[in-house]
């Protein structure tokens, strides 16, 4: 069974969405109960995952492989393509992330009504890709994960989103799409540049199969390379990461070796790939100023597609800057440290004073957002091991809270159809579980000690300090975004919540009622997780802590 968990937690969303298109249309309400059922049990399997996965050990775990196309080209070598997963220590906390958010959304789509047929086809063929994001571990496999995503995420902001949906859905399209183009770019001048080594021994005939392989025959394979004496029809081109990230395995002066000389317009042609991957990839985090899909997409975005959005397609972007971006081209991230660090401080500062200006309760949690992805920019930036785990810690606890805070503007704005900050006062008289949430989610993200934002927040900060090669102005400036945190948050609270109840339309303060049972089943799970996450750091370090030792080893 624990041989197939990985390819279990890609297929048994698609076994859903296939269930519910063929479903009788005389019981679509069925719908709902269908997804989060297939939800919990993808959450079921990712618990076993978890207790299969052993986090001591710094390498893939679990690794599914198959031969999936291979096209002999004749001169031009052979394409070799892998159905490859694994897991690991960073990809772990970000799988686990992913099944309990998806499930939440899932279920907050409870009162979705307008066409269950093709929403809840679409949310799980949405939950696949995004699990199989961070699974993949062929590039090709990857990509095509990635670009999955833009379909389903599209259509539920397109078609069941606010008054101007359309534009949104669009905007959100253009520049993920547009970045991804880059990727792809990318992805082929890397194909064309590296080899599969253990293939390519076989096709040169210094093995007889791939089993037989040894490191001998490897070693010898790399001599040959050096001195030319493999022939370019023998060379088995690949996308696995394992490969990628090996500057061995680059073939000698290909456009993207590490020696390569290559230049366009006076840049190194390996810098400019790392600049169009990291653009490719800063679109989905997103950093400014390619932020700007963001507030828009939030804003018209029903709550459980914001909650998804928010609370797990961000955090590909973090998750491809550690895994792609500063993996496969690790002298070109060194070097460019400090432009990467100004970003995420540039994110920070400006989505706090953006959050701080906004009226629309939901655009200034968008806001929010971008500024702490700022964070998990500056964490991998410093290149150390608290500044990578802090970031992919800050990663798991926006992801928890943003999914809270979500929920919670979706609370409000279901009762009235009004998200403006200034129509509302003293909502702790008729609300007052919903104020005791909204306090819990306010703290936890500007940072609380005792919350998860704190630990995020500090580590990505202490990394950036320690990083010898980033002046400390950067993670100095950086701190104002906590203060401006505090601040965003603070003042909605109080003018919100405290003094004299007051609404806009005030005729209806029936509107204002408290929190149902089922939406406190939905909060106070997540509240607690970023509670037990603030008090036990272990839950995420003890995963994430060897492997990214291990890969520092192997970037610098």
């Amino acid at each position: 069974m624990s041989e197939y968990l990985l390819t279990l937690l890609v297929v048994i969303p698609l076994i859903g969405a296939l269930v519910a298109v063929v479903w009788p249309s005389h019981r679509l309400r069925d719908l709902r109960a269908i997804t989060a059922g297939t939800l919990v049990l993808e959450l079921l399997v990712g618990v076993l995952l978890y207790t299969s996965f052993n986090p001591s050990l710094p390498g893939l775990q679990l690794t599914e492989s198959v031969d999936w196309i291979t096209l002999p080209l004749g001169t031009l070598g052979t394409v070799s393509i892998d159905y490859a997963l694994g897991v690991d220590g960073i990809s772990m906390p970000l799988v686990l992330l992913a099944l309990v958010v998806l499930l939440i959304g899932a279920i907050s789509s409870w009162n979705i009504d307008k066409r269950p047929r093709a929403y809840f086809p679409l949310y799980l063929l949405l939950s696949s890709s995004v699990v199989g994001c961070f699974l993949a571990q062929d590039l090709f496999l990857f990509y095509l994960f990635f670009e999955f995503m833009l379909l389903p995420m599209y259509f539920l902001i397109g078609l069941w989103g606010g008054p101007r949906r359309e534009y949104a859905a669009i905007k959100f399209f253009i520049y993920t799409f547009l970045g991804s183009l880059l990727i792809l770019v990318v992805m082929i001048g890397l194909y064309l540049s590296a080899i599969d080594p253990v293939e390519t021994a076989v096709a040169a005939g210094l093995a007889a199969d791939v089993s037989a392989v040894t490191s001998d025959h490897l070693f010898m394979l790399r001599e040959f390379l050096s001195s030319g004496r493999v022939a370019p029809s023998n060379a088995v081109h690949t996308f696995r990461f394992e490969y990628l990230a090996d500057a061995a395995n680059y073939l000698p002066q290909s456009m993207l070796s590490p020696d390569s000389s290559l230049h366009l317009m006076g840049v190194p042609i390996r810098l400019l790939a790392f600049w169009l991957l990291f653009i490719g990839f800063a679109v989905k985090l997103p950093v400014v100023p390619v932020h700007t899909w963001l507030p828009d997409a939030h804003v018209e975005a029903p709550t459980p597609v914001s909650v998804v959005l928010a609370g797990i397609l961000l955090k590909i972007g973090g998750y491809g800057f550690i895994r792609i971006v500063d993996g496969f081209f690790p002298a070109e991230a060194l070097h460019s440290a400090v432009p990467l660090a100004v970003l995420g401080m540039i994110s920070i500062v400006y989505g706090g004073f953006n959050a701080l200006a906004q009226y629309d309760y939901k655009k200034m949690i968008a806001f929010s957002s971008v500024s702490h992805m700022g964070f998990v920019l500056l964490g991998i930036a410093s290149l150390t091991p608290e500044g990578i785990n802090g970031a992919i810690y800050q990663m798991v606890s926006h992801g928890v809270l943003s999914a809270m805070l979500f929920l919670l503007v979706g609370v409000i704005y279901d009762r009235t159809h009004d998200r403006r900050i200034d129509h509302y006062r003293g909502l702790i008289g008729p609300m007052p579980r919903y104020t005791v949430l909204t306090g819990v989610a306010f703290f936890a993200s500007l940072g609380l000690p005792g919350f998860s934002g704190f630990i995020g927040e500090l580590f990505t900060l202490m990394g950036a300090f320690r990083a010898d090669y980033l002046p400390i102005w950067i993670p100095a400036l950086s701190t104002l975004g906590i203060v401006l945190a505090a601040a965003y948050f603070l003042w909605t609270y109080q003018r919100m919540y405290f003094g004299q109840l007051w609404y806009r339309h005030e005729q209806q303060p029936s509107l204002l009622s408290d929190l149902t049972p089922w939406e406190i089943g939905l909060l106070l799970p997540l509240a607690i997780l970023a509670f037990l996450l603030g008090i036990l750091p272990g839950l995420i370090f003890t995963i994430s802590g060897p492997t990214v030792e291990a890969w520092l080893e192997n970037l610098l």
